[in-house]
């Protein structure tokens, strides 16, 4: 009988060929499955956290805003009625210009006791003459029998300068004295502002020899002053931006980079834009200008410049590509 043949062993070395067809084994490290595998962390928190600060924002805001209005909703009053016959002088702040150095103003006068017409309150029965503080309107006249209208009183603003914006504060004495037939009347005065730009409180206030006279200390809203606040801070935080990153490309040795000088300069005009929108219209050359918006420009200008040069440099060194 011959020998049969010997099984040999299958070869399980290195050089064995693999299967046909069969994906070659690719070993991962426990560390790295270990990441694959793990679910992400969930932290509501954060979520939570920003949803409450928004939160307390808006309900900041809407705290802010009923105040400012509750404010400007109250009616000052100034001077007394000793009797039933008295001149009542409504008088609405509408608007300030303090360029002009000015305050106007709507007045609207109401007889009463035995100087209002029986049919119609608005209709002295005598003549009025109404003496003010106002330069440009010292006194207001009206017949007797005619129907009484409003009309509009010019004040002059002292002690301020509109270039120290948003800081500005002025004064302005509004005053009125009444006679009817030579005779003083009394006189009592109800203030209201309306313009939203401006807060007006009472700084002092005299009667005397039915002559009522009050002082106002004007000065900035609060809705004015924090947007101008909000203004120079969103100035220095751009023109900062705009240089970091002009300092970077520099640093870098890049080119030209086109969308970096589109933004930059973009940035330059809007900023001049941001100025321009200012609540109240400052003049250059005010505190605004010189805190802030100057001083980003420049900035702007720089780090444009620097972008320029230096991405001509690097562009001018490299050969034409063929």
């Amino acid at each position: 009988m011959g020998t049969p043949p010997q099984r040999r062993a299958p070869y399980r070395g290195v050089g064995r060929s693999p299967r046909s067809g069969a994906r070659p084994r690719v070993r991962i490290p426990a560390r790295a499955r270990a990441a694959a595998t793990a679910r992400p962390r969930v932290r509501p928190w954060r979520a939570y956290g920003v949803v409450a600060a928004i939160v307390l924002f808006v309900v900041a805001g809407l705290l802010l805003y009923l105040d400012e209005r509750s404010s400007r909703s109250h009616t000052q009053v100034i001077g007394t009625a000793p009797g039933p016959d008295f001149l009542e002088v409504d008088v609405t702040l509408q608007r300030v210009d303090a360029a002009a150095q000015t305050l106007t103003a709507k007045v609207l006068v109401l007889p009463h006791g035995a100087l209002e017409a029986a049919d119609n309150p608005l209709v002295p029965t005598r003549d009025l003459v109404l003496e003010t503080t106002s330069l440009e309107q010292t006194s207001l006249k009206y017949p007797a029998g005619q129907q009484i209208a409003s009309g509009t009183v010019t004040f002059n603003l002292v002690a301020g300068r509109v270039t120290d914006y948003p800081f500005d504060r002025y004064h302005a004495l509004i005053g009125f004295q009444a006679g009817v037939g030579g005779q003083s009347v009394p006189v009592v005065i109800g203030l209201q502002e309306a313009d939203p730009f401006f807060a007006f409180k009472q700084s002092a206030k005299v009667s005397e020899g039915g002559a009522v006279a009050v002082t106002e200390r004007i000065s900035r809203s609060r809705s004015t002053f924090i947007l101008a606040w909000f203004m120079m801070a969103a100035m220095w935080a751009l023109a900062l931006s705009v240089l970091v990153a002009a300092w970077l490309i520099v640093r870098q040795r890049r080119g030209i980079i086109w969308p970096a000088l589109g933004w930059m300069a973009a940035t330059l005009f809007a900023l001049v834009g941001m100025r321009n929108a200012a609540p109240g219209g400052p003049p250059i050359g005010s505190l605004l200008d010189y805190a802030a918006f100057f001083w980003a420009e420049l900035l702007v200008a720089v780090g444009l410049t620097m972008v320029v040069v230096n991405g001509a440099r690097v562009e001018g060194g490299h050969p034409p590509t063929p």
